[in-house]
């Protein structure tokens, strides 16, 4: 796919290993966020931060990933679902870039809760774009359950 961007952000590596089999299938341009604070890489200590800055709308400042977007029409949108949600340095990408006449595509990964309101939420944030059907992956073996989604959705890129 052309002009394609494939964004991302992942603690465990769930989220990373998802976005790497969309870059192989597509051939698109990978890019991973990462904010200037890393999140304890402790559950339970994560888990407690995450609420937190959920609850407080908190956008943490991205020290890689947040560059321009211009030169790509279809962007590929990932996230852990963290309390039914996406994870603040995704939001952060999100509220620094216009998405406009651009084609999104969310992806995430979770232990249960599929995309809770992640889908929800980026067309909130990307209102004047085009959302196509995401893929929420809760496995580890992924590569024929993202081959089988791009080949739904090729026809409306």
């Amino acid at each position: 796919m052309k002009n394609t961007l494939i964004v991302y952000y992942s603690l465990f590596k769930n989220t990373k290993n998802l976005a790497l089999e969309i870059e192989q299938q597509t051939g698109g341009t990978i890019r991973e966020l990462i904010p200037d604070k890393n999140y304890s890489f402790d559950y339970n200590t994560a888990a407690k931060e995450v609420r937190n800055e959920i609850s407080r709308g908190f956008c943490p400042k991205l020290i890689s990933g947040n560059e321009s977007i211009e030169d790509y029409q279809t962007i590929f949108i990932g996230s852990p679902n963290w309390f039914k949600t996406l994870a603040p340095p995704v939001m952060s990408f999100l509220r620094q870039h216009n998405f406009t006449g651009k084609t999104i595509i969310p992806f995430c990964t979770h232990g249960g809760g599929g995309f809770g309101e992640i889908e929800n939420d980026i067309a909130k944030e990307c209102l004047k774009s085009i959302i196509l059907p995401g893929i929420a992956v809760n496995g580890a073996d992924v590569s024929e359950e993202v081959a089988n989604w791009l080949a739904a959705i090729e026809h409306e890129l």
